[in-house]
This record gives C-alpha cells, structure tokens and sequence, in this order.
C-alpha cells in the first residue's frame, strides 16, 4: 500500500519512509527568536525579522490535553468505520508547544508525560494510498 504525509511542509524533507518518523519543522525568527509551528513567513511576535526553517526536538513533554470526542470540522476527513474519539493536545517542545494527536493510552496521559515523536494513520484516499500524520507517543525510558 502506498503511503504519503498528510502535508510535506510541516516535515524536514517532507518524505515518509521506513525507520524513523520524519522530523517537523517550524520556523525561527531572525530579529526575536520566536519559534513557531507550523512555518509561518513573518514573526508572530516582532514582525521584524526574517524566518527560517527550524528543525525541531523528536521528545518533549505532554503541556495539555483533551480528548476529541466529535469529528473536527473541515478539512478533517472521518476515517473508515467513523470518527473514533483520539487524544490531542499541546507538546512542550522546549522553544514552542506543538498541538498534536496523543499515541497515548488514557490510562497513561498526563500532563508532563515524556512523549517522543512518531507518525500514524491519518485516513485513506480515494485511491487507497494511506496519509499519516504526525502524533507524539509516550517516551520509553533510554530512548534518545
């Protein structure tokens, strides 16, 4: 089955293969040092300075949390089967909080839990090619 990210921009290379999830990328300002998620082209904060690409930590740690019981709005696509309730919060990636989709049993979530990049099913296209998209699952203990 072939399988594409849900959007290149927001990752390094925007490539998706075996091994390693692919890395996100945001966007550093020159003039404040303000980081931001997904890339933007002029600084939220100063609007002075001149953003470029940052790549950003693989780990971080749970801020907040919630569950999404109801599909969102548009462009969300309802998976096969339905909307199944999922875990989404803020990451705590050090220079910028991450909204994202938490790999993360509910038995487990809490906020300050050490989370660690990886990617899952997003939904199926048409053609039957899977689109993933980024999530944060719980960290293992050694893992770097």
């Amino acid at each position: 089955m072939a399988t594409r990210l849900i959007d290149e921009s927001l990752f390094e290379n925007g490539e998706y293969g075996d091994g390693d999830p692919p890395r996100l990328v945001g966007a550093r300002c020159s003039g404040c040092a303000t980081v931001v998620f997904p890339r933007q082209d002029s600084c939220p904060r100063c609007s002075e300075g001149t953003m470029t690409p940052r790549v950003l930590p693989v780990s971080g740690r749970v801020w907040s949390w919630t569950l999404q019981a109801f599909p969102p709005k548009s462009p969300y696509r309802v998976p096969a089967g339905g909307h199944r309730p999922y875990h989404v919060g803020y990451v705590d990636l050090g220079e910028v909080l991450v909204e994202a989709r938490l790999a993360v049993p509910r038995a487990e979530i809490r906020i300050g839990l050490p989370v660690r990049l990886t990617t899952m099913p997003a939904y199926q296209d048409e053609d039957g090619t899977e689109v993933v998209t980024f999530a944060f699952r719980p960290e293992r203990d050694g893992e770097r």
